[in-house]
């Protein structure tokens, strides 16, 4: 497998990447990450102009990506940066919109949030265990958790059954119950509640469409920790160099110098298993191996937040100091799309089914 960047993807992170570092600085992150609407308006537009959420769109639909490997490229810049704009939600939206054949122009042009509701407080990962239900008339009745972007969404993409089926449906914000949140670790959601709420049938029988926008956002949260281990692991290595104690470095200490080491090779397996996830989406083994990537991130990315503290000292607890920031989205991220544990437990059945 060639792990190097095509001439486009090198170029789309390189803008990116250098529109971030020079307009999305870790200051100004937190200073909007923590209060409503728990992003920067203005920022999320000029990446649209950039061309940014094109990328994530395949060219029959208006963009000039969509793939695995262009979905990552986009990911990992944004947890370089500690990005808190609701780039997850916009992804699975259009993964969903594409199916449905829906124009989403306004979605990428930045104009519309789109938040898509799938979890439910019982249901947080499976599909199977979805009881939001559509009446004949395509009313939907159930409440959505942890809805990301639903904060600001205009529009929500829902799964709710309707006897047998798994549909997807489309509901106007403003028709909808919606409390909005922040996360801990930065960003915005919702907790979405439904009653005879009036619906526009997007898919019936949306299984696997929605299966496939699970296992994008899935490796997109994948390569974004990928881009957050790196930058965390940078940090923690430059300040090893930089702190003395008994008049020499403290990162030639030897047990400091293996603990490092032990670092890099959890993210480089890390990296190694998301670009596999990443060549794999849209085909037969996409679910697997998103599988297995969420499940290494969620121990790797971990480690390297503990490690990172714990090489610090007590300055990497401190609100003013960068490492606090991307190790508590690290730990958080596992939470999201399933768990290491769910994500484990899948690719067992998948296994034991083969």
């Amino acid at each position: 497998m060639d792990f190097n960047l095509t001439e486009d993807r090198q170029m789309l992170s390189n803008t990116l990447t250098r529109y971030l570092a020079e307009r999305y600085q870790i200051e100004h992150r937190n200073s909007i990450a923590y209060k409503a609407p728990f992003h920067d308006p203005s920022k999320w537009k000029e990446m649209a102009k950039l061309g940014i959420f094109s990328a994530l769109v395949n060219e029959a639909d208006g963009g000039f990506g969509g793939a695995g490997a262009d979905i990552a490229v986009v990911f990992e810049a944004l947890g370089h940066a500690l990005s808190c704009e609701p780039a997850l939600p916009l992804l699975m939206a259009t993964r969903l919109l594409n199916a449905a054949r829906q124009n989403q122009a306004a979605l990428l042009e930045g104009t519309a949030h789109y938040a898509v509701a799938i979890a439910e407080p019982d249901a947080p990962y499976d599909l199977s265990d979805i009881t939001a239900i559509a009446s004949d008339d395509h009313c939907l009745s159930g409440r959505k958790t942890s809805v990301y972007g639903g904060n600001i969404a205009d529009y929500f993409l829902v799964a709710a059954r309707a006897g047998d089926h798994l549909n997807l449906y489309q509901v106007h914000a403003t028709d909808a119950e919606v409390v909005p949140y922040g996360l801990i670790d930065g960003g915005g959601a919702a907790e979405v509640l439904f009653d005879n709420t009036k619906a526009k049938l997007l898919i019936e029988n949306a299984q696997s469409s929605l299966k496939d926008a699970l296992d994008a956002g899935t490796v997109a949260l994948c390569s974004e920790a990928v881009g957050m281990m790196d930058v965390t692991y940078q940090i923690t290595i430059d300040y090893l160099k930089q702190r003395k104690q008994f008049g020499r470095p403290i990162g030639s200490f030897q047990v400091l110098q293996h603990r490092a080491v032990d670092m890099l090779t959890e993210i480089e397996q890390s990296r190694s298993i998301t670009i596999k996830a990443a060549s794999e989406l849209g085909g037969p083994n996409a679910s697997r191996y998103a599988s297995m990537a969420k499940n290494m991130i969620g121990r790797s990315a971990r480690l390297v937040a503990e490690e990172a503290i714990q090489m610090h000292g007590g300055i990497a607890m401190t609100w003013e100091y960068a490492v606090s920031h991307y190790a508590k989205r690290l730990i958080m991220i596992d939470h999201q799309l399933g768990d290491t544990d769910f994500h484990l437990h899948r690719v067992m059945g998948m296994l034991n089914s083969t």
